[in-house]
């Protein structure tokens, strides 16, 4: 991993790519972004926090999040086919890869008035061509030491447990906090999970809540700020996954820095995690069984592998994320 990056002050100062990117940091492997930062060093480094060997799928089944918080997005229908009586195949149709469990690729977003990743041409970022596709994480699969930041445990403990049909935006200082308080601390590489209870709290209401859920479209998230991209891109994070729906609370802070004259993304940050810093972004992961051990054995460091699917110029994929402990 190259340390001699500059800060993230230090990129938004840049004039040779969009202020706030990573764009051309990375000549090795450019199409990995962030996830470079979690080379064979890191991943050495995370074997060390296997104690006992359990692993724990961090990925809900592809139909549990029916009827979703997406406009779009649903569960796939499978098909069994039969060449004979003892042989079977089946398809799916209507699958979309990011209605689950899912990590986004570089391709999810562009930076408005700037482009996608790296400067990758708009007419690149079409079906049947490979750039900034998902593949690339699975060519070389994102794994390493990662840390779990239990927000909602924490939140609980301090008397102010999180109201996830409010949806309310997770600041910085919550997550260093919670961090704090659990004894953990971050390392150069490290991959960083938060686990706010949101999908949990999701899944288990019924239909009726699920819809009025979507309705409301108000989920709990990361705070939109400045300085929780630079406490990401400083730390040098190498993926964020979350239980979350958007990585980010929806709607965005009304005082989100980043809202802007185009109206594009209402002052969201995927612009700027994806199409500026290249960072890796889990949503809707299965981080409460996770959670539970690591609070029962009271540590929070693991080995976490993230291998998408190997769909050449895919948007999203799965996660197919494991944490062995």
């Amino acid at each position: 991993m190259n340390t001699n990056l500059p800060s993230y002050d230090q990129l938004l100062l840049r004039t040779d790519a969009p202020r706030g990117s990573s764009w051309g940091l990375f000549p090795e492997d450019p199409e990995r972004g962030m996830a470079n930062f979690a080379g064979p060093a890191q991943v050495l480094r995370g074997t060390e926090a296997i104690r006992t060997g359990t692993a724990f799928n961090l990925d809900y089944p592809a139909n549990a999040f029916e009827p979703s918080m997406s406009r779009s997005r649903k569960p796939p229908a499978q098909t069994v086919t039969s060449a004979h009586p003892d042989s079977f195949d089946d398809y799916w149709d209507g699958y979309w890869p990011q209605a689950s469990s899912h990590i986004d690729g570089l391709r999810h977003r562009r930076a408005h008035g700037h482009g996608f990743y790296n400067g990758i041409p708009d007419g690149s970022i079409t079906a049947g061509t490979p750039e900034l596709g998902v593949q690339r994480w699975a060519e070389k699969p994102i794994a390493g030491r990662a840390v779990l930041v239990d927000v909602e445990r924490h939140r609980r403990q301090v008397g102010e447990p999180i109201d996830h049909s409010v949806g309310p935006p997770i600041t910085l200082d919550q997550i260093t906090d919670a961090l704090a308080a659990q004894g953990s601390a971050i390392e150069p590489g490290d991959l960083l999970l938060l686990h706010t209870g949101w999908a949990e709290w999701f899944l288990a209401l019924n239909a009726e809540g699920r819809s009025a859920a979507k309705a409301k479209r108000h989920t709990t998230g990361v705070a939109q700020s400045r300085d929780f991209l630079a406490w990401l891109w400083d730390s040098r994070i190498a993926l964020l996954g979350t239980d979350t729906f958007a990585v980010e609370a929806l709607p965005a802070d009304p005082e989100s820095p980043f809202l802007d004259s185009s109206g594009q993304d209402a002052g969201m940050m995927h612009q700027e995690l994806i199409a500026k810093l290249g960072c890796p972004l889990g949503e809707l992961w299965h981080l409460s069984e996770l959670a539970r051990e690591c609070n029962r054995t009271g540590r929070y460091e693991l080995f976490l592998t993230v291998k998408p699917l190997n769909l050449p110029g895919a948007v999203g994929s799965p996660a197919n994320a494991t944490a062995i402990v």
